[in-house]
């Protein structure tokens, strides 16, 4: 056994697991999903295939819990970038963390592209994105809902559902485009953009906000 093999094996299994999916993304984002083979996770860990198979069963669940860990990975860095003291200045900040490294780069877009391909072939995946895009918009509504209620506007939990979901469009869209093509559009034209068209569907303005 080589000294990394020896290391990896003190390792917590929390450890492991993330270790292994990080992996996988990485191949993932090299070769894409179907290159992304076991046995190519394995060496690139120093571990062999049975461990793999030990802590996620199937080549499936470890795709799934690496696309799981990417897209959560994106919403808690947004959500941690959203700490404001004013409602209003969150739901800015949660835009403006979309649109904005490490967010928004293009091998995370890549990679996103990459597994939501897969998803749409996969039922097991598509449950993975279910649950992802859920916890992503989630999130956005409540602060929608309580800049509104900041501002003496509370709406029915339907109204503030549709606009999170109107948002996280927009959001979704800017993010893509931004990724894929980033030398085509001038330094924080999305973020710009994002912000107008956010406060817009609520009804809030938002880029006179950012710095609250």
């Amino acid at each position: 056994m080589s000294a990394d093999q020896r290391k990896f094996t003190r390792e917590l299994p929390s450890q492991r697991r993330e270790q292994l999916i990080l992996a996988t993304l990485s191949l993932i984002a090299q070769k894409g999903v179907r290159a992304a083979t076991v046995r190519d996770i394995a060496q690139k860990v120093g571990v062999t295939q049975g461990l793999i198979r030990h802590y996620f069963g199937s080549k499936e669940s470890l795709i799934a819990a690496a696309y799981d860990y990417h897209m959560n990975r994106m919403t808690d860095a947004i959500w941690q970038a959203s700490d404001k003291p004013e409602p209003r200045a969150r739901l800015a900040a949660f835009v403006v963390s979309s649109l904005s490294p490490p967010v928004m780069n293009r091998d995370w877009v890549a990679l996103w592209a990459a597994l939501l391909g897969r998803a749409m072939q996969d039922p097991h995946l598509v449950k993975t994105h279910e649950q992802t895009y859920c916890y992503f918009r989630d999130r956005l509504e409540s602060l929608i809902e309580a800049a509104l209620r900041h501002k003496g506007r509370p709406h029915t939990r339907a109204k503030t559902r549709q606009l999170a979901i109107a948002c996280n469009a927009v959001i979704d869209g800017l993010w893509i485009e931004g990724g894929a093509l980033p030398d085509s559009f001038a330094e924080d034209e999305l973020i710009a953009i994002g912000l107008r068209s956010v406060g817009a569907l609520v009804g809030l303005s938002l880029e006179d906000s950012r710095g609250s």
